[in-house]
This record gives C-alpha cells, structure tokens and sequence, in this order.
C-alpha cells in the first residue's frame, strides 16, 4: 500500500516516513506543502495524510483540489467542528489530532483500507444500485427528474441541471457520471462563482511556464485534468462573458490552448453544467451568449425544490442525524412534539443544504436526546416578523454554552469559532455564564 505524507513539519513529516517506513505492507513518500504534492502525486499512491494548518495551501483546499482522487486521512494540532465538517464533507476517512501514536495511525489507513475494498466490491456488483442510493426516498417530482436523468447518463449529451441553490445539483451531476460509460475516469466539479475572475481563465485552460508573473512551470487545467471523463461547470450562469467564448470553442473543437501557448491540445470531455439563475433574462441583457447556452443544454434537467418534494423531508432528516451521530457521536436522537411538524411547515428557501445543515445544529445542540421545535430555529427563519440574523446568533450562542456546562472552549468548538472571537461577542451581547 503506498500512502503519501504531506506535512510542512519537517520533524513531524520525517517521524511518520520512518515509522510507517518500519511496517513491510506500506511504500512511503513524503511531501512538504501541498502544492509540492499536487505536482507530483501519481496514481500508484493508495491513500493521502495530510495536516490541515500549511502555508500557501492548507489541507482542506489541498482536498478541494485533489477533487476525490485519493483517499485522505486528516493528522492536525489544531481541530476545529468547523474544520472537521469541511474535511468529512469532501471524504476525508478519518481526522486524528495530533499527538497521537503510530498504532492509531495504522488503525485508521487500515480503517481507511477496508472502506475502500468494501466500496469498490459494490461498485462492481452494481454501479447503478450504488448510485440510486445518493437519493433517500424518491418523491414522484423527483422521481421524474431521475427518469430523464438516467437516459440522458448513458449519453455523450451536453446537460444543463436547472434548479433553485441547495436542491443537489452536484448530487445529479455525480450520478449522471457515475452512471455513464466514464465512470472509470475524472469527475472534475468546478465552481464558477467562487473562483475569481481573474484566476478562472487559467484554473480551466493551464498555462505554461512564463504565461504570467507567477508561472515558473507550465500547468495542465481543470479541463485537461478532467480528459477521458466529465466535468461540472457549477453556477455557469456566473462565468465572465470575456471566458464564454474561449469555452464555447472547447465544445465545438474539444480542444483547449493554455495560456502562454498557441498549441491546441484535443480533449475527450463530456460536459455537465448546472446554473439556478435566470440565463434568458442573461442572454437579453448581454451578460450570456446564446450560442453557449444552446450547446450547454442539449438536455436540460429541471430539479425541484425541496418545497415540491415533501415526501422527502423525514427521511432526510433521519439520515442525517444516523450521520452525525457516526461522525460525532452525539447518540441517537428523537423528535420532540411539534419538531416534525415545523419541518414539513417550513419553506426550505435554502433547499436540501439549508435542510442538512438546520439537523446538523439541532443534533449538536439540543438537550436530553431530544430535538424540540426551538432547536431548530426555524420560526427566526420565516419572512414577516423575521428575527434580525444578530438575535439568532445571540441564541446559537446561548444554546452553545448552556450544551458545554459553560465551558467557553467547548462552545467555541461547538460553535466553529476561536475562543477570543466567541468570548469577543459574549461580551457584545451580555452574555454570562
């Protein structure tokens, strides 16, 4: 098994190469940024161990841009829910506080090991049943979305995902690809709203040595990466209109040039795009051409909010208590009277995502295994007579403390804030404990 060490520390980096270097099942090699290793991990390696706290890069954008191409395992000294929450949501195995010893260690890359023998067995037996279970309890609204999305998998076809922010569009787009003849290959998301505009051009297309100030080594893009398989163009409705022509080309010609070159390279790319904003009232205005949106959505896929698929709605919440109860072990929790209630009543404006994280809190911070209408927060939520957003922050933190017996440490932790911050705004909003 060979596993990879990425760790800025060079006492603690040597210290686990030759521990681990001493068990004759593993091959080690060592990293000391992340950005050293994306240059130059290869496909030979099985599992990934990397701090979260570097420089440049640190571990959780280091995972973000691995893309899930790796197996990971989290070593850190300074642990955080929020940090935790992050690593776990991009498929991180295990997150292990250091110090530890190297017996925990080699439980966990076993832990790690097993998961993965256990994943690719059902993969085989069946890529489709594994898939289907991304959605918990098929509504008749989703169900028909699922039926078209199924056909147009076993295509080569453009899709454009349309829906509301947090209905799941990644999850589609997931599924989508792992349901195609390229489910062996890349599966490579990317976010157009989030990255800025002026790194978006070269993060798609590379660039080579010199292109700009910074490049003193020549790059393959997000486009290259992805050659053989799919890639998600999350938010399209976001990309600058100086890049839509560049992309357009690469649908029509399948081949990119990377800044600084003039040299085409051909790609083999099946394209996923996703957008919850309103792209005729964009090609109207000019912000979007509409010779790109026709070749994007050769296929659209409406996704209906959450709203239309209550049916939906419990499952979902059951689900996510099993998992954080896995993560955290915060014990098996219950519906107080009128909690289901105010989750079928509610709007969900922030869909599956705002659904997910309103479960998670209410997990974490309610008393006595129960959960009760007022862990969830929801009627601060409701438009008209709405709670001003610094009244429920004053109540996260309340709850927060009285959880953790006043420990301000275990609240901070809680609540995903530094100490200084969370004592910083006790003190904004009187509180004491």
């Amino acid at each position: 098994m060979k596993l990879a060490i990425v760790e800025d520390d060079i006492n603690m980096r040597k210290s686990l190469e030759i521990a681990l270097g001493e068990y004759e099942e593993f091959e080690v090699v060592s990293f000391k940024s992340a950005k050293d290793a994306l240059k130059k991990l290869d496909d030979s390696i099985d599992l990934i161990i990397t701090d979260i706290n570097m420089p440049q890069m640190d571990g959780i954008e280091f995972l973000r841009e691995l893309n899930g191409r790796y197996e990971a395992l989290i070593i850190t000294g300074n642990a955080t829910l929020n940090k935790a929450i992050d690593s776990i949501r991009l498929g991180v195995k295990d997150f292990l506080t250091k110090p530890f010893d190297i017996e925990t260690l080699v439980a966990a890359i076993h832990r790690a090991k097993k998961a993965q023998e256990v994943l690719s067995k059902t993969f085989q037996k069946s890529t489709q049943k594994t898939q289907k279970q991304n959605f918990i309890s098929t509504s008749p609204a989703l169900q028909k979305a699922l039926n078209l999305t199924d056909k147009a998998a076993k295509t080569d076809a453009a899709i454009l995902l349309l829906g509301e922010s947090g209905v799941g569009k990644e999850v589609f787009a997931n599924y989508i690809h792992n349901n195609s003849l390229r489910a062996k290959a890349p599966f490579v998301a990317i976010n157009m709203a989030a990255i800025p505009d002026n790194l978006l051009e070269s993060e798609l297309f590379g660039y080579e040595k010199g292109a700009f100030t910074d490049a003193t080594e020549g790059r393959a893009g997000k486009f290259e990466s992805a050659n053989g398989g799919s890639v998600f163009l999350d938010e399209i409705g976001e990309m600058p209109a100086s890049l839509q022509a560049k992309l357009l080309r690469v649908l029509q010609e399948r081949e990119v040039v990377r800044l600084g070159s003039s040299k085409p390279i051909k790609i083999d790319i099946r394209f996923i795009a996703a957008t919850n904003a309103n792209i005729q009232k964009k090609i109207k205005k000019g912000e979007f051409r509409e010779d790109l949106f026709f070749r994007l959505q050769t296929i659209p896929i409406y996704i209906p909010p959450l709203r239309e698929r209550k049916e939906e709605i419990i499952p979902l919440c059951e689900w996510k208590l099993e998992e954080v109860d896995k993560q955290y072990g915060v014990g098996k929790k219950k519906w107080g009277e009128g909690a289901k209630e105010q989750l079928l009543s509610y709007k969900w404006p922030g869909n599956i995502r705002e659904l997910l994280s309103v479960v998670e809190r209410a997990a974490i911070l309610c008393e006595d295994n129960t959960i009760m209408p007022e862990d969830l927060f929801l009627s601060s939520r409701e438009s008209g007579g709405a709670k001003k957003i610094a009244n429920l922050e004053e109540e996260l933190i309340y709850e927060a403390l009285k959880v953790s017996d006043s420990d301000v440490d275990s609240a901070a932790e809680i609540l995903g804030m530094q100490k200084e911050v969370l004592l910083e705004k006790m003190k904004h909003y009187k509180i004491n404990f």
